[in-house]
């Protein structure tokens, strides 16, 4: 089979042939339809420090993505040859604290497919049946191959009540973009969509944010705290990871709000704990991967009923042998979400 490979601890990847994988009694042998690529996949490709202390080449990456069900193992009975299936790639250990008592989510000894071991940036890709999610065959391919970034963006917003609420999106990488998309369809009764660039800031344009933001040429605060009553948003969901980006957040956040955070630091952020969490009341939630399996139920539901417009954050569509490609679009800054697709066509599923 084709596949993307990360073969050796260096910057890059190769595409070529390879062994289609075996799989074990409790497997699904799924063909690919459509892969996504997400920024984990550019930290793979770019071989940076995160990514030289946690991949062990040779690895095809890719978590996020669609297709049938080709082979099941023996004792497999949720789904069967042909079925349109997509995956939570979080794979809990089962026995952990965590796991235990319904946290999954943050396993203590969680391996992820496509970081872990071999993902789905390839033609075929092995995944537990436990992890297997069937799907109506109505929701739309580019949609089921999204549905990975898609639940952090529904965790995030549904952490807390978003009906009725207004909220603050710092960051407007594509999980940022689908939580505008989340808010909206689920009651949000102001967006304000905060981010540098300016490729995505137009498609938060696009999203239909109410109020598109740049915090580098605007008085972010002054224009929230005008179009709140002077009180702040109700609900942040952080999605920068930036250290300028949080404490911004916790500036327009009002008192008793709600301070949700997906964005990833990648050093030590300094607050003021009196002024921005303590006094004010606030409630900060650290948000990791997507609950299993209450989000997807949410997720799927909602994408089912046509509640959400994701069309505008998919920017590129290309085959999967150009792949390199698709790492420079986005490290042009000019790419959003980018789908891969192993047989190089776009054909609709049969």
């Amino acid at each position: 089979m084709l596949a993307v490979v990360k073969a050796t601890p260096a910057a890059g990847a190769e595409v070529r042939e390879v062994a289609v994988p075996g799989f074990g009694a409790t497997d699904v042998l799924v063909r690919v339809k459509v892969a996504s690529v997400c920024g984990t996949d550019l930290h793979i490709y770019k071989w940076d420090q995160w990514a030289q202390g946690r991949i062990h080449p040779p690895l095809i990456p890719g978590h996020e993505f669609c297709g049938h069900v080709a082979a099941v193992g023996r004792e497999v009975t949720t789904v069967k040859e042909g079925d349109f299936v997509s995956a939570e790639m979080h794979v809990a250990c089962g026995k952990c604290f965590q796991c235990r008592t319904g946290e999954q989510h943050i396993c203590q000894n969680v391996r992820i497919i496509g970081v872990d071991a071999d993902g789905a940036f390839a033609e075929y890709v092995v995944i537990p049946e436990s992890n297997i999610w069937k799907l109506d065959s109505s929701i739309p391919e580019e949609y089921a191959s999204i549905l990975d970034p898609l639940g952090n963006a529904v965790h995030t917003v549904l952490a807390g009540e978003i009906a009725g609420r207004t909220i603050a999106v710092t960051g407007c990488g594509p999980i940022g973009l689908f939580s505008i998309a989340v808010a909206r369809a689920c009651g949000a009764t102001k967006v304000f969509a905060i981010e540098v660039n300016q490729h995505r800031r137009k498609i938060a344009e696009q999203m239909k944010a109410d109020f598109v933001l740049d915090p580098a040429q605007q008085d972010v605060f002054s224009i929230v705290m005008d179009h709140t009553g002077g009180a702040g948003v109700d609900v942040v969901a952080e999605m920068a990871g930036k250290t300028e980006a949080i404490r911004l957040g916790f500036r327009i956040l009002r008192r008793g709000g709600r301070m949700s955070m997906l964005g990833i630091p990648s050093r030590p952020v300094e607050l003021n704990l009196a002024d921005d969490i303590i006094f004010k009341g606030a409630v900060v939630q650290g948000i990791n991967g997507r609950l299993m399996y209450k989000t997807w139920y949410q997720m799927t539901s909602l994408v089912a009923a046509g509640k959400l417009d994701l069309h505008p954050v998919i920017t590129d569509r290309m085959p999967m042998k150009s792949f390199s490609q698709g790492m420079k679009r986005l490290q042009s800054g000019e790419a959003s979400k980018i789908l891969l697709y192993p047989n190089g066509t776009k054909a609709s599923r049969p």
